[in-house]
């Protein structure tokens, strides 16, 4: 059991290949207090840090505040997940 990465058509796809293609996409970001940002993601780094744009934060399911830029510290993250577009959000 090697624990890396997951086989795909005879190719291994780590994490950090996940990362790098989720880039510019739209993703969930959960934090470890529960609470999740919504957004595009633009930036991360080795230590999980994130940058993101047209950012909304919702606690418990509700939005609570739309920002335009925002910055999470890697330590605080549980989870990043892409978002499936939907054709309501004019993909």
């Amino acid at each position: 059991m090697s624990g890396v990465g997951e086989k795909v058509s005879g190719t291994t796809k780590t994490p950090a290949d996940f990362l790098k293609s989720i880039r510019g996409r739209p993703v969930v970001v959960k934090l470890n207090s529960g609470v999740d940002y919504r957004g595009i993601l633009t930036c991360l780094d080795g230590y999980m840090n994130i940058a993101m744009e047209q950012t909304e934060e919702y606690v418990n399911g509700q939005l609570k505040n739309k920002y335009g830029d925002a910055f999470i510290r890697g330590n605080n993250v549980l989870y990043i997940s892409t978002v499936k577009r939907t054709v309501a959000d004019g993909a």
